[in-house]
């Protein structure tokens, strides 16, 4: 065998890694009525193929910061490493809550007071348009 562990592996700390604006995603930012000013969201992409629809990345949102609405094409799961996040129906998500949505899901998320999340991805998302509704 040629191939050796330490070249198939990535290690992230959570508190060094580098966040930047662009998200792994690529989901379009729509201009909607029925979410928060954006803004303040940044990603560390782990393993996140967004030709895949699939991986894994870090999401930081700023106090105030939220999600782009969206649909998931397959599970999103995500572990809260700080902070508090609140889904579209009033739900909040606190540190160390293990989150997992199942497809078909539309939501949006916010964060009032900032918060980290690793996020993982199975069959991608797409953004949902200006008449679609978020679950409440």
């Amino acid at each position: 065998m040629s191939t050796s562990l330490a070249s198939c592996r990535t290690v992230v700390n959570v508190e060094t890694a580098t966040f930047g604006a662009e998200p792994p995603h690529r989901m379009v930012r729509a201009d909607r009525t029925d979410r928060p000013a954006r803004g303040g969201v940044s990603y560390c992409n782990i393993s996140y193929d967004a030709e895949a629809g699939e991986g894994c990345y870090l999401v930081r949102f700023a106090p105030g910061a939220g999600s782009t609405p969206h649909e998931h094409v397959g599970y999103e799961e995500f572990l809260v490493l700080d902070g508090t996040l609140t889904d579209s129906d009033g739900a909040v998500y606190r540190r160390n809550d293990f989150v997992s949505l199942k497809p078909g899901s539309k939501h949006v998320s916010v964060s009032e007071d900032g918060a980290t999340l690793a996020v993982f991805i199975r069959g991608g998302f797409r953004t949902l348009g200006e008449n679609e509704e978020v679950h409440r």
